[in-house]
């Protein structure tokens, strides 16, 4: 978690990779490590589910084959399963797995967390992005 030093142990505003404040991700189906929306993170979220996605069936493909099925609903835990199209919290490294297979799904640069530099290239992410102008 990031803490500001005014003494008064406010947290600051987590900030995406473009260094500006995170915007939301998607609130249907609901994402983020802390299910609010954001691909906002903290030391116990151990897979950095920093990367806000847009899904593809490439990607949903790959991820299943690599052991990560994110397309299949498990109602019993809420869960309706990421269709093509929707938008996601993605764990950096398997962003960067799928990127180094050829199969990175779009980005939204705004709503993903500084966080994801520490496994993911700015310039890999920026290839990817919808939301460059």
């Amino acid at each position: 978690m990031f803490r500001d030093d005014t003494g008064g142990g406010g947290r600051k505003p987590s900030r995406n990779v473009l260094g500006e404040p995170l915007t939301s991700c998607s609130f249907d189906p609901i994402t983020g490590f802390f299910r609010n929306g954001c691909c906002d993170t903290a030391a116990e979220d151990l897979g950095s589910h920093t990367v806000c996605i847009v899904a593809t069936e490439a990607f949903l493909a790959f991820s299943k084959a690599a052991g990560n099925d994110l397309s299949t609903p498990l109602p019993e835990y809420g869960f309706p399963g990421v269709n093509p199209g929707d938008r996601w919290c993605l764990c950096a490294p398997r962003w960067q797995e799928a990127h180094d297979a050829g199969k990175a799904p779009h980005v939204v640069l705004q709503a993903t967390h500084e966080g994801a530099l520490e496994y993911c290239a700015l310039a890999d992410l920026k290839r990817h992005a919808i939301d460059l102008s």
